[in-house]
């Protein structure tokens, strides 16, 4: 699903709301958790997962092409794990 199919989702089964009033609220939504996890918090979902960033040190990588070795930086990734809640879901617990 991508951001336009959530909208038109929550949209269609809202229809007391206007859809730019959704749209607006999915990514003002987006956005906080966006900015949060630049700022390094953790986002939590209760019942569907946290979302965080985690630091990869810098390593010496080897260009798989060349096999020259090259450095790679320090750098910052996003990072999801799932809540228990979607985990049985996922599995048919639920």
């Amino acid at each position: 699903m991508i951001r336009s199919e959530l909208i038109q989702k929550i949209a269609d089964e809202n229809p007391h709301l206007y859809q730019r009033d959704v749209e607006r609220i999915v990514n003002t939504i987006f956005d906080e958790v966006t900015a949060a996890m630049a700022r390094g918090d953790r986002v939590e979902l209760r019942g569907f997962g946290a979302f965080s960033v985690k630091q990869r040190d810098a390593r010496v990588g080897r260009n798989p092409r060349t096999g020259e070795t090259v450095s790679v930086e320090e750098k910052h990734v996003p990072f999801f794990k799932t809540g228990k809640l979607l985990r049985d879901r996922l599995n048919g617990k639920a």
